[in-house]
């Protein structure tokens, strides 16, 4: 089960609990809450190794994008090199050569940005989830502990009503 689906299953547990008289709490089963935390708990790992992964598939590419830049400008020294013989020649493969660094380069850096674009994407989606899921986890934590409480506070007054009738 993903993550989002362990958080809607404790949305729906939330949803279907019974209200407490008189009060917008909600009686939830905590065994099965706490089963699905600990689900969520183990998913989360997988989030972070996908991070982990990004983040290297990222360094990947930039490392294949400055290899194919540096090839590109060694196929154009060897052009050049080739064609010194007559001076035209040898003028135009200078522009050429430039040419084709400066389209390397930008093609490089476009690489580049496309991929610190894409990761930086991925690493704040996987943030973004992980906060609302630690967020979700406190909320419906205390409120389930306040609920509770409530309850307890609400059985001992009853219990002591009922000892003082017969009293």
């Amino acid at each position: 089960m993903e993550i989002f689906e362990l958080l809607e299953s404790l949305e729906d547990i939330i949803e279907r609990s019974k209200n407490l008289p008189f009060s917008s709490k909600g009686i939830v089963d905590k065994d099965e809450m706490l089963d699905l935390i600990k689900e969520v708990r183990l998913k989360l790992p997988d989030e972070l190794k996908q991070a982990k992964w990004v983040k290297e598939e990222r360094q990947r590419i930039l490392v294949e994008a400055q290899k194919e830049a540096d090839g590109i400008v060694k196929e154009a020294e060897n052009r050049i090199i080739s064609m010194i013989d007559e001076h035209e020649i040898t003028r135009k493969a200078y522009e050429q050569k430039k040419e084709i660094i400066e389209t390397a380069n930008e093609r490089a850096r476009e690489i580049s940005n496309g991929t610190k674009e894409y990761a930086d994407e991925l690493l704040e989606r996987t943030e973004d989830v992980l906060n609302q899921t630690l967020e979700n986890l406190e909320n419906n934590i205390s409120e389930t502990l306040k609920a509770m409480e409530v309850s307890l506070e609400d059985t001992i007054k009853t219990i002591q009503n009922s000892r003082r009738e017969l009293n």
